[in-house]
């Protein structure tokens, strides 16, 4: 697997729709399984494909150690309540910031084969599958944020 260079917030791609996967191919596994090594290269929850680079509607977390989920073509298709918490991003480095997230979703995709899935995830699962797939449709964290907070280089290394 390789690393990928993660786009930064001032990157114009990160704020464009993306475009269908379609078919599973090997191609696209592969680069699902280097989004993995990339994100926990970094030290994050979660990795969408805009972030690397690659207009595609893909993304990859693992909110929980060695729970990993990868969706292709995900679609949320259900939302519950609300709950706010605290986020930072990859693609937004030294900040965090406050957002209104729904407290249970209900999403569907299909995995790293093509499979199609569903899932349920409620608390903070539900925060991270939200996060990810803003950024398929070109909005970052800091768009939906009542506050924002430049945190130094010593908090967000505790935050990891």
């Amino acid at each position: 697997m390789a690393l990928r260079n993660i786009v930064t917030d001032e990157d114009p791609i990160l704020r464009k729709v993306c475009r269908p996967v379609g078919e599973v191919t090997p191609r696209i596994q592969m680069i699902l399984d280097d989004m993995v090594d990339t994100m926990r290269d970094a030290n994050g929850v979660g990795l969408a494909a805009p972030q690397v680079g690659i207009m595609r509607r893909m993304f990859v977390a693992e909110p929980e150690p060695e729970k990993v989920y990868h969706f292709v073509d995900p679609e949320i298709i259900s939302l519950e309540g609300e709950q706010e918490s605290e986020e930072g991003c990859l693609s937004v480095p030294g900040r965090v910031g406050k957002v209104i997230r729904p407290e249970k979703i209900v999403i569907e995709g299909k995995d790293r084969y093509g499979h199609p899935r569903q899932y349920t995830f409620e608390g903070f699962d539900a925060i991270v599958m939200c996060h990810e797939f803003d950024h398929l449709e070109g909005i970052l964290y800091t768009d939906k944020a009542t506050e924002v907070f430049e945190i130094s280089e010593e908090e967000e290394q505790e935050e990891e």
